[in-house]
C-alpha cells in the first residue's frame, strides 16, 4: 500500500471533515516566507537560516536547537516601533526572554513587559533601562514589589485589591510613589476570530469592570497618597488577526475612563490595550500586517475617546509573540520512522514536549519540512512527536513529510520562536537546548544548551 495521503480510505471517508487529515501540499520543499523565517531558504535542498546552513548548525551544537533568525526579530522590533510611532511598544518578555533578547530590545526602541521577578532580573543585569519596564503579574510577591520600586520599574499593572494595599505600603515604606495601571477584565475575549461577551469575569486575571470591581480600584488607589495612577491596561488574549475585539474592548474602557472624570475629576494619560497579535504558523493563517493593527488601534482610541468627550491618552501595546514568533525554528534530528498501516507513520525525533509544549497543551498546529535535504519522493501523512513518556508528546499532529524519510535526516519546525524555550521543561530528565542566534552568515550561542551537570546540580 502507498504511503500516500489517506492510505486508510473507506475509513477517512466516514469521518466528519474537520476529523480528515489534510491535504498533501503540491511541494514538499517549499518554505513559505509568510511562516518561516525572513532569511530562510534552501541552498542546493538544505534549508538555511540567516545564510547558515542548518546541518552545520546540528553539527556543532547538536540537536534540538533553537535557531533564531537576528534580522528578522530586529526587523519586527523595527516594524512596530515604526508603525506605532507616537505610542509605547513594549515586548512581551513572557514570550522569551534572554539577556541578548534584552540588547536588541535597547537597541531598536522597544519597552519590556516582565512577570516576575526573574524576568525582571534578565533586564537588569544588561543595563536596560527600568523607566521602560512595565511589571505584570497577578500574584507579585513583597520581594518581587519592593525590587521594582528600588530599581525604578517605570509602570506597574496592578491587578487585585490586596495588591493595591500592599503596593501603598511598600511603596510609602520605602519613600517611592510608583506609576500604576489597572489591569482591567472587559469582557470581551479574542481568539482569532470569535468574539464572546461573557463568562470572561471568571478568571485569575483583572478587576471586573462589569462587577464594578475596576471603579473601585480606581477609589483605593486614588486615596494612597504613595500611588500615582496613570492608566488603564487591558488584554483580550492571544493570536488576534483583526482589531475589532479591541474596538469593543476600548469603548468599555472609555465608558470607566469618563466614570473617572465624572467621580474623581481626574483625567488618566494612558491607555494599554495589550498584544496578543497573531502570527502565520501554517498555510491557512495570514498574519496582521503591523502597519494595519497601528492604524486601526489608533483609530479606535481617537473615536471612542472623541465620543466620551476625553482626551486622547497615550497609547501602549505589547507584542510578543508577533516579534520573536516567526524568527525561531527549532532542529530535530529524527530517530524512528513507524509506519502504523491504515493510518500515519509515526516520526519520533530527539526532543518532544520538553521544549515545545503548545501541540499538547493548546493544541498548536505547526509547519515542519525536511531540512537537511531536498526530497522528490511522494508525501506520506505523518505525525511528528517525541521522545516522553506520554501519549500526547506530539509536536506536529498532522503533516507531510517525504517517504524517504530516514533516521538521522534533520526536521524542522516553523515560527517555535514565541513560548517554545520560554515553556521548556527537563521532563524525563532531557536537557533544555540550546538557542542560537544566526545572521550573515555566523551563528552564536545566546543561551547554551543544559548538560548532565545542569540536571544534577542542587540535588543533595
Amino acid at each position: 500500500m502507498s504511503r500516500f495521503a489517506h492510505p486508510a480510505g473507506d475509513r477517512h471517508a466516514e469521518m466528519l471533515p474537520h476529523e480528515r487529515p489534510p491535504l498533501p501540499p503540491a511541494d514538499l520543499n517549499r518554505i513559505n516566507p509568510a511562516i518561516w523565517p525572513r532569511t530562510s531558504g534552501r541552498t542546493d535542498g538544505t534549508l538555511t537560516i540567516g545564510h547558515v546552513d542548518v546541518r552545520d548548525l546540528a553539527r556543532e551544537h547538536g540537536t534540538p536547537l533553537f535557531v533564531l533568525d537576528e534580522h528578522d526579530v530586529r526587523s519586527r522590533m523595527r516594524d512596530y516601533v515604526t508603525a506605532f510611532a507616537g505610542s509605547d511598544v513594549h515586548y512581551a518578555g513572557k514570550a522569551f526572554l534572554c539577556k541578548e533578547i534584552v540588547r536588541w530590545l535597547h537597541d531598536e526602541g522597544l519597552g519590556l513587559d516582565v512577570a516576575s521577578g526573574g524576568e525582571l532580573a534578565v533586564a537588569l543585569s544588561v543595563g536596560f533601562p527600568p523607566e521602560r519596564i512595565t511589571m505584570h503579574g497577578n500574584n507579585k510577591s513583597v520581594a518581587e514589589l519592593t525590587r521594582a520600586l528600588e530599581v525604578g520599574v517605570g509602570r506597574i499593572v496592578v491587578d487585585s485589591f490586596e495588591e493595591i494595599a500592599r503596593l501603598g505600603y511598600l511603596a510609602e515604606r520605602h519613600g517611592k510613589r510608583p506609576k500604576v495601571m489597572i489591569r482591567v477584565t472587559t469582557g470581551v475575549e479574542a481568539h482569532t476570530h470569535e468574539f464572546i461577551a461573557t463568562a470572561h469575569d471568571d478568571q485569575k486575571f483583572g478587576l471586573s469592570l462589569s462587577a464594578g470591581a475596576a471603579a473601585e480600584a480606581v477609589r483605593r488607589i486614588l486615596a494612597l497618597p504613595s500611588l500615582e495612577l496613570v492608566g488603564l491596561h487591558s488584554h483580550i488574549g492571544s493570536q488576534i488577526v483583526d482589531t475589532a475585539g479591541f474596538e469593543v474592548a476600548a469603548r468599555r474602557l472609555a465608558g470607566l475612563l469618563v466614570q473617572i472624570k465624572d467621580e474623581h475629576d481626574v483625567v488618566l494619560p494612558e491607555l494599554d490595550l495589550g498584544g496578543g497579535y497573531g502570527i502565520a504558523y501554517v498555510e491557512d493563517d495570514e498574519a496582521p500586517d503591523v502597519k494595519e493593527i497601528a492604524d486601526g488601534l489608533r483609530e479606535i482610541v481617537a473615536k471612542v475617546c472623541e465620543d466620551a468627550g476625553l482626551p486622547v491618552p497615550r497609547l501602549t501595546v505589547e507584542p510578543g509573540r508577533a516579534i520573536v514568533g516567526p524568527g525561531g525554528v527549532t532542529l530535530y534530528e529524527v530517530g524512528t520512522v513507524k509506519d502504523v498501516e491504515g493510518l500515519r507513520t509515526y516520526v519520533s525525533v530527539d526532543g518532544g514536549m520538553s521544549d515545545n509544549v503548545r501541540t499538547a497543551l493548546y493544541g498548536a498546529d505547526y509547519t515542519v519540512t525536511l531540512a537537511s535535504r531536498a526530497s522528490t519522493a511522494e508525501p506520506m501523512l505523518s505525525r511528528v512527536v517525541g521522545k516522553h513518556c506520554e501519549s500526547g508528546d506530539i509536536i506536529v499532529r498532522d503533516c507531510f513529510l517525504p517517504s524517504d524519510l530516514a533516521p538521522g535526516d534533520l526536521l524542522a519546525v516553523a515560527a517555535t520562536g514565541a513560548y517554545c524555550r520560554s515553556l521548556a521543561s527537563n521532563y524525563n530528565y532531557l536537557p533544555k537546548p540550546a538557542v542560537v542566534a544566526v545572521a550573515d552568515g555566523a551563528a552564536r550561542v545566546i543561551m547554551r544548551g543544559e548538560t548532565e551537570d545542569d540536571l544534577l546540580r542542587g540535588q543533595l
